[in-house]
């Protein structure tokens, strides 16, 4: 089979991504108990082997170390989450933090000394206990700590960030609180978390239309997670039911957020369910005049499903399962330490998705990867890892990428999850997605192969690839 060269547009934004619950530790700066904190203080049993995240990858005391090794690694761009509880750690509201200040605008100075583009984001996860305690995002007065936080952050970092971002995956936090049972609190009720996915879509629109006020040069958007939808076959039952699935989990927070209208039959079916949440038309005209400027994408695996083969139990609370169940196609090839489908060419449905659907909105693969535990059966005599499957993803995506960019899609980078292996929820380190090995031990970072490959893909701005694209 031939070599071919993919090379990327120029000025490609290279880089990764990862949280401020996720990497930087507590520190000494203050910081308010986030409900990562309290659920570990409730719930330890929860956490993989017991390890919470008070220190994690210790970024707070380490970062000089590690923005040398996003250079290292062949990164131009890199994004970050700022610490709302960091900020104000009197539990979310009130003076704002000036140790944290301090912190974030070293540590910005710093990245943009070494030529590494800011991506910040505002929220990834990490909710202040004491506002969870007022309501969380089912409250008003929440979203407007959230408006204060965010643009405090304007003001404070305006000048040092490349590109702003209101939410990381908003869908996460309504699944795993209301739905499923992976964040705290864990509550089980529908209707309260479509109220709560409303209040974060409006606190996204007033975020920007907070952002507009300060003039930067800057522009500002939001990162969805987002799984095209492929129906079990042609049948009518089967495509109603991946109509319904991509409405529920895809334009739910797409269609608001980047074209500012909810989907007419998400919309339909939630009323004739009476699920819809409470809302005034005020806030539906700021959802439609604040919309994203620009569109991180997570992409890492599709989302297959089937139409129902058994009967509703009404007794179950309302959820999107009423409407289909998920399909496991034979012959899937399959991450099996996340348990997720690995389907490369998604990654370009879904760029040419929002290239025809939602005016070609500039884009970037925000988050893509591949998460493996016990990594040391990987190492070499040296203590490096060679994750050379790694590596392999990342090209077969990449080359999808590229093949959507070729057909016109307005992508304008890659980001990896993740730099260095981070904390990762409930299940910490079971799994590592890093570049860059941690030694929990020590905090000793090691550049992974794929660490090497990426520097070297970042300087040749492409890589040879030799597979068929399809």
């Amino acid at each position: 089979m031939t070599k071919i060269q993919l090379t990327f547009p120029e000025n490609f934004w290279w880089g990764s991504a990862w949280s401020a619950e996720q990497a930087e530790g507590r520190g000494e700066t203050g910081k308010a108990e986030t409900i990562w904190d309290r659920w570990y203080q409730e719930e330890p049993n929860r956490f993989y082997q017991g390890i919470s995240s008070a220190v994690t990858t210790d970024h707070i005391h380490r970062f000089k170390e590690d923005i040398q090794l996003m250079q290292d690694t062949g990164h131009n761009s890199f994004r970050v989450s700022i610490s709302w509880a960091r900020m104000f750690p009197d539990g979310g509201t009130g003076k704002v933090n000036p140790k944290a200040i301090a912190f974030y605008r070293e540590l910005f100075t710093e990245m943009n000394r070494k030529k590494i583009k800011i991506f910040a984001n505002l929220y990834h996860f990490d909710m202040p206990a004491a506002l969870q305690d007022q309501g969380g995002w089912e409250s008003r007065e929440v979203v407007a700590a959230y408006v204060h936080f965010a643009d405090t952050c304007f003001k404070e970092f305006g000048a040092l960030v490349y590109h702003w971002f209101t939410f990381n995956e908003p869908l996460g936090p309504i699944l795993g609180t209301y739905l499923e049972g992976f964040h705290y609190p864990n509550l089980l009720d529908f209707k309260r978390g479509a109220q709560a996915a409303f209040f974060t879509i409006l606190a996204h629109a007033k975020a920007i239309a907070a952002f507009k006020k300060h003039h930067l040069p800057s522009k500002i958007g939001v990162i969805l997670n987002l799984s095209p939808t492929f129906p079990r076959s042609q049948h009518p039952a089967d495509l109603e039911a991946a109509e319904i699935a991509d409405q529920f989990y895809t334009r739910s927070f797409l269609d608001p957020m980047v074209n500012g209208h909810f989907p007419k039959k998400l919309v339909a079916l939630l009323t004739e369910y009476q699920q819809l949440p409470d809302y005034t038309e005020e806030d539906l005209d700021i959802i439609q005049t604040n919309t994203a400027q620009i569109l991180g994408l997570n992409y890492y695996e599709p989302r297959r499903v089937k139409a129902r083969l058994t009967a509703i139990n009404e007794k179950n609370p309302f959820c999107p399962e009423w409407f289909f169940e998920n399909y496991i196609m034979p012959g899937r090839k399959m991450n099996e330490y996340r348990g997720w489908e690995i389907y490369e060419k998604g990654i370009y449905d879904l760029c040419l998705d929002i290239k025809n659907n939602y005016g070609n909105i500039e884009a970037f693969i925000s988050e893509n990867g591949m998460g493996v535990a016990d990594e040391e059966r990987f190492m070499d005599e040296t203590g490096q890892v060679i994750d050379t499957y790694r590596i392999e993803f990342i090209k077969d995506h990449l080359a999808y990428v590229w093949k959507a960019i070729q057909e016109g899609a307005n992508i304008k980078g890659y980001h990896l999850w993740t730099f260095i292996d981070c904390w990762s929820w409930i299940n910490a380190y079971k799994n590592r997605y890093g570049l860059i090995s941690l030694d929990l031990a020590t905090q000793k970072r090691t550049i992974k192969k794929s660490g090497e490959f990426y520097k070297q893909l970042s300087d040749q701005n492409g890589f040879e690839y030799e597979k068929d694209l399809r």
